[in-house]
């Protein structure tokens, strides 16, 4: 019988760190005080894959880990998956993407449910990168569920974030919504290999240079992952954009975003939503119905 997660587990073992993160993300005792005494390691980079569904992030995260040198790296995997409908647990479709690597013993791969936030990250998600932050890897790659425009919420938990594009997003790129063109540190555009991707690729490089002065160029790669084209200049602005140590402007403010959820996860600990919804089936037809009395009469305001 394993013994118990005490609240300093030593995550260098894999089996300590998998059920480390099941203890916080199921919330049990010692979880808070497991959250209360990590130690990040600074120097390992987190990289969002991020980017709308059908842009083929999976495969490239797959291609990305055939570039590495995974006998001298260690390499951490968090795939945001859709919620299950019926056990809200996470769908398990890392474990089919990424089938060539889940026995490799320098690859640790966790999917994690997105719990139906709109964003693909949910506040169990922060605390389980923060955990992971904490082993002793080189690279950690957290990929999300693929909702498009809404996925800005990655650029709070990531040091380097990657946005996957296809050619045919082309017609879509100029109505694309800010938050996804801005939250990018390496643009990628994968299937190059299709039709009119090189006009993609120059239109994207013109709305990038319209977007505010930093002191790091954006770059925008081609990329064919299915053929392994395009990886290692990949992999290599990764490595660039965290060597450069890039202080951005917008992280105290997605951190104090993340700070909020944590805050108003807590706050809400004792809402009982099952009893509110019960009280609405019962109430909500009623022709004197007010949802604003109700909700101060379940506040007890």
């Amino acid at each position: 019988m394993p013994s118990p997660i005490t609240d300093t587990p030593d995550l260098s073992h894999v089996r300590t760190l998998a059920r480390t993160i099941s203890v916080v993300e199921n919330e049990i005792p010692p979880y808070q005080a497991i959250l209360k005494k990590l130690r990040f390691h600074q120097k390992t980079p987190v990289i969002g894959i991020t980017g709308p569904p059908g842009a083929g992030k999976s495969t490239l995260l797959n291609a990305l880990l055939q570039q590495i040198d995974l006998e001298e790296k260690r390499v951490a995997i968090i795939a945001v998956d859709p919620t299950s409908p019926f056990n809200y647990g996470a769908l398990l479709g890392d474990r089919i993407r990424l089938n060539a690597f889940y026995n490799h013993p320098n690859v640790y791969i966790r999917s994690v449910a997105s719990r139906g936030s709109l964003g693909g990250l949910s506040d169990k998600i922060i605390e389980i990168v923060d955990v992971v932050r904490s082993a002793d890897f080189d690279y950690i790659f957290l990929e999300t569920v693929g909702v498009g425009q809404s996925e800005v919420e990655v650029a709070g938990l990531a040091d380097t974030t990657v946005v996957v594009l296809v050619p045919e997003a082309g017609d879509e790129i100029q109505t694309m919504k800010a938050g996804l063109m801005e939250i990018a540190d390496i643009f990628v555009v994968n299937k190059s290999d299709r039709a009119d991707a090189d006009r993609f690729v120059l239109n994207l490089k013109k709305l990038i240079h319209n977007r505010p002065m930093s002191s790091w160029h954006t770059p925008v790669l081609k990329t064919v992952a299915t053929k392994m084209e395009g990886l290692e200049s990949l992999l290599t602005q990764i490595n660039n954009h965290h060597l450069t140590q890039v202080e951005k402007a917008k992280k105290p403010f997605l951190l104090t975003q993340k700070a909020f959820k944590l805050i108003q996860k807590r706050r809400m600990a004792d809402v009982d939503k099952q009893g509110l919804l019960r009280t609405i089936q019962e109430q909500y037809l009623q022709e004197d119905f007010n949802l604003y009395l109700l909700v101060e009469e379940f506040l007890g305001d």
